[in-house]
């Protein structure tokens, strides 16, 4: 096995860095030192763990312009977006810092008199984290920051195409005073041998995971052998539904904010946007106007919206998605081909019907396809009609509709006249095939403790 990977650049093809290819041996040692590192760890009191997650923040937000070009050339996101995200992602450190602690147990009355009830929460124990490629920097800290700050102990997993962002995430913490084996970073192109180590090992007690639902489900398999606490963020297909009561110009800003975030490249990117016929045309037009006017190019450009596709796979799949629409009747209103390299131009597609792939899979590219529908029922049916359930919007200036279509969407998130929802403060997860549990909030720091209850009988 080679010591070392190279790490591609997709909007270039060069190599921008090369990072440690660990194999099993490594993943042996980065697991006893978290499990021997853990008690010391857990014992801290929440105000120095808290001390120590504040200046990482800190740290993170002195470091925006180098986190943010690391990110730009290791997966290809918009300079400014990877800006974003750097404050984004040092925004769950900040939070976790102050939710460290707010741990609180609970007293219970008891129906003696002579005994008192007690119930206390603890760190789980070591926690082995994957993370995906497409927000190296806010999937790491949203998995780690709780994590560290409820008391557990972290080896942390990036995926292959954007490591280097969680390596520099690794050094900030040392910096920060975070103890070396407390919070660790593995890097490989073996990800299912290295992972084969914390799932054999009973002493990691922990799989957080965000990637598709098909690894999702092999990996909480494997981690039932040792009955490890599992959170799993998995594949998404997110519908917009745009009604005929919406405001045109502010319905178009919501899906474009949604749905060329990171070159579509996000979980809960709009990927199917159904509006209703008495405005679908108008909308379809006016879509196209705003779409045509995004600026693909270098990424290091402040001025590009859309960059790169993060590899050869991923632009395969776009590519044979809007093939497949085109030859089964859809109209491309503008893009619709790929360009040199990595890059697909902005795509916006009408016409589109059941039974096309785009409609039947997450395509995770820079695609916008418009299905028309006629009754509300309709469309939160088609909405709903999906093994998926991470997120879904709405656009519609009717409060009642906003209820009772939000209420009717069987979804973890919707956003309703918002096509970026998601915040640190707030719960992010799905139901059905789009995974277990929920990240941030005071739910985050929940998924890394267990329950003590504890009776004491007075003598």
């Amino acid at each position: 096995m080679s010591a070392t990977f190279d790490v591609q650049n997709p909007a270039t093809g060069r190599c921008v860095q090369s990072v440690p290819n660990a194999g099993l041996a490594e993943a042996r040692a980065a697991a006893k030192s978290a499990i021997e590192a853990f008690p010391a760890w857990r014992d801290r009191s929440a105000y120095e763990r808290s001390a120590i997650l504040r200046r990482w923040f800190n740290l993170m937000i002195q470091d925006e312009d180098r986190l943010a070009r690391l990110m730009t050339e290791e997966m290809g996101k918009p300079i400014t977006e990877s800006r974003g995200e750097v404050k984004y992602a040092a925004a769950f450190v900040e939070w976790y810092a102050e939710e460290a602690k707010r741990v609180y147990g609970e007293t219970v009355p008891s129906q003696f008199t002579h005994k008192r009830l007690l119930v206390r929460p603890q760190a789980v124990g070591p926690v082995y984290a994957v993370t995906p490629w497409n927000f190296p920097a806010a999937m790491v800290t949203r998995k780690a920051a709780p994590a560290l700050a409820a008391g557990c102990t972290v080896v942390l997993k990036p995926a292959e195409q954007s490591p280097l962002t969680a390596i520099r995430l690794e050094e900030l913490w040392r910096e920060a005073g975070g103890p070396a084996d407390v919070f660790q970073v593995i890097t490989t192109v073996e990800p299912a041998l290295v992972s084969s180590v914390f799932f054999d090992e009973p002493a990691i007690r922990k799989l957080t995971f965000t990637g598709s639902t098909e690894v999702g489900v092999l990996l909480a398999a494997q981690a039932a052998k040792t009955v490890k606490r599992v959170s799993l963020e998995l594949g998404g297909h997110a519908p917009f539904l745009v009604f005929d009561d919406a405001d045109l110009d502010l319905a178009v800003r919501e899906v474009v904010a949604s749905k060329f975030r990171n070159t579509g490249q996000t979980c809960v990117c709009a990927n199917r946007i159904y509006v209703q016929s008495g405005i679908h045309d108008a909308f379809a037009a006016r879509l196209a106007e705003v779409v045509r006017g995004l600026r693909m190019g270098d990424p290091l450009d402040a001025a590009t919206n859309v960059g790169p596709l993060v590899d050869q796979q991923g632009h395969d799949k776009v590519s044979a998605h809007v093939r497949d629409a085109l030859a089964r009747g859809a109209t491309a209103l503008v893009g619709g081909t790929s360009r040199e390299g990595l890059y697909f131009e902005p795509t916006v597609l009408t016409g589109v019907a059941p039974g096309m792939r785009i409609l039947e899979e997450e395509t995770f590219g820079p695609v916008a396809p418009i299905v028309r529908f006629e009754r509300d029922a309709e469309a939160v049916a088609a909405a709903n009609g999906t093994p998926f359930g991470l997120a879904a919007y709405l656009w519609t200036r009717d409060l009642s509709r906003a209820f009772r279509v939000s209420e009717a969407l069987d979804f973890g998130i919707v956003g309703v006249n918002d096509g970026v929802p998601s915040t640190p403060q707030a719960p992010f997860g799905g139901v059905k095939a789009s995974g277990l549990g929920r990240e941030g909030g005071k739910w985050g720091i929940e998924e890394y403790l267990d329950l003590k209850y504890v009776s004491i009988a007075l003598a």
